[in-house]
């Protein structure tokens, strides 16, 4: 036993006087994510019977890279969990994941080059094209998004492009190719990025994706083992960037189209069952100004296609309408009380932001404030409107044919603001706060469902949310921490 601890000993003391030219090419990062966070109508309008939630959640991170002559690797090991959810003592139950902790492998992948400008990189990794708003990181979320995907990139001066594809299964079986974990089924992108000069750039995307669709095949009315069959969606788009001087805009445009997967439910109706297309659109656009050498101005517009909920006409309701911006990083979009695509508004009416944003940063800290105002980009039934016209036309003539049953309500959501600030507190530690108010209509009650005993939406509440969060991000072999 003593010969074991000798020799692992000698062994630990080895890796600490490895020659210079490994350590060059090894990296060994770490991260250290505490946030707390007080929600009260955080993603959702606050309903009277709510209380307010309070929690500090924690990432923790170690990083491994390597970089060979011919390739280079990166694995990225995570703990998440909410503070309190583990006991002081961890006990051996073998429930899955009991107290609300996450252990994953974040991040493992392998890069060969091929030649100077071209690689292949497999693996488990993190994918983002241009602002994340198809692909991206989602960085904010504390257990983040990647991907098993494999991709070829080429890079050769001012032209950069990604071939790139994924398959998802859930388990090495015999039969069947069911992939029930994720959110797709397989994916192919192709994207291409050119910098034609200092000032302006431009970006081109085609993704391919697949989502399996519940089948509803039965045998003699009577239904089989479930089955599903995979549908495809393709998205196509460009963003454009352009940068001169004190001013810098960026403007996109997406369209969605094919067919819309959903393992939980068969699209189907009097005529039978049927496949749900897409059509829906995105586009956006927005300017920055400098106005000092500290302070930046912003304003800008998204629109994001949605489903109208007054067409009923067979045509329009057997094909969604509604944009979904897929594999983005929702949160940096639509402001940062996540009211919109982040897990939720998915099929629903679209929207419309029209936002300003002001930034300053000066030294060691920031500060800045974005205000957004949202409206639905279609149609909203005003279900709580014709419910009361029905029961008084019930109670008077005895029928509700007087009765316009695709009455809307007014399109506007409400208005967020979002402050925000950061610091550095001392040498490699950050800190950044933020608080956020909505000042939601009762269109977006609504929508979100929070409404009273009679249908009608709640807008009675406050609607806030704030965090706190401190960034530790050590480099374990640098000479200089």
């Amino acid at each position: 036993m003593r010969k074991n601890i000798t020799k692992l000993i000698f062994s630990l003391f080895g890796l600490l006087i490895i020659n210079n030219s490994i350590i060059a090419q090894l990296s060994i990062t770490g991260e250290l994510r505490p946030r707390f966070e007080y929600r009260h109508g955080y993603k959702s309008v606050t309903d009277s019977a709510q209380n307010p939630a309070a929690f500090v959640q924690q990432r923790t991170r170690l990083n491994f890279g390597y970089k060979a002559d011919g390739y280079r690797v990166k694995m990225s090991l995570q703990d998440i969990h909410v503070w309190g959810s583990q006991p002081q003592l961890i006990s051996t139950y073998s429930g899955i994941n009991p107290n609300g902790a996450y252990l994953s492998l974040h991040e493992a992948w392998g890069e060969a080059f091929l030649n100077k400008y071209l690689s292949f990189k497999f693996g488990r990794q993190e994918i983002i094209l241009d602002d994340s708003r198809i692909f991206g990181n989602v960085n904010w979320a504390q257990q983040a998004r990647s991907h098993d995907a494999a991709m070829f990139i080429y890079n050769k001066g001012n032209l950069q492009f990604q071939i790139a594809g994924a398959y998802n299964q859930d388990k090495a079986a015999l039969e069947n190719t069911t992939a029930s974990k994720g959110n797709y089924k397989s994916f192919q992108y192709f994207w291409i990025h050119n910098k034609f000069n200092d000032n302006f750039n431009v970006s081109l995307l085609f993704l391919n994706n697949g989502k399996e669709q519940l089948d509803s095949v039965r045998i003699n009315n009577q239904p089989t083992d479930i089955t599903y069959n995979d549908k495809y969606s393709q998205t196509m788009g460009t963003r454009l960037v352009y940068t001169k001087g004190k001013v810098s805009s960026n403007a996109s445009f997406y369209y969605q189209t094919g067919i819309l997967g959903d393992r939980t439910q068969v699209f189907t109706d009097i005529n039978g069952d049927y496949d749900k297309h897409i059509s829906a659109i995105n586009f956006s656009g927005d300017v920055s100004y400098n106005i000092t050498d500290h302070l930046t101005s912003t304003i800008g517009y998204e629109y994001l296609s949605g489903q109208s909920l007054a067409d009923t006409s067979y045509s329009y309701r057997t094909k969604t309408h509604s944009f979904t911006p897929l594999y983005g990083t929702n949160h940096k979009f639509n402001g940062f009380m996540d009211y919109f695509y982040v897990g939720n508004h998915v099929g629903n009416v679209g929207l419309r932001d029209v936002y300003m944003k002001l930034k300053h940063k000066k030294d060691n800290y920031w500060y800045g404030l974005d205000v957004h105002a949202f409206s639905a980009a279609n149609e909203v039934l005003d279900g709580f409107k014709i419910d009361q016209e029905n029961q008084i036309a019930l109670a008077t003539i005895g029928n509700i044919s007087g009765v316009d049953q695709l009455q809307t309500m007014p399109s506007y959501f409400g208005t967020e603001f979002d402050f925000t600030f950061g610091t550095d507190i001392s040498k490699g530690v950050v800190l950044k706060a933020g608080y956020s108010v909505m000042l939601a209509t009762e269109t977006l009650a609504y929508v979100k469902g929070v409404v009273n005993y009679e249908g009608q939406g709640r807008v009675s509440q406050n609607n806030n949310w704030g965090w706190l969060m401190i960034i530790i991000k050590p480099d374990f072999l640098s000479q200089n921490e």
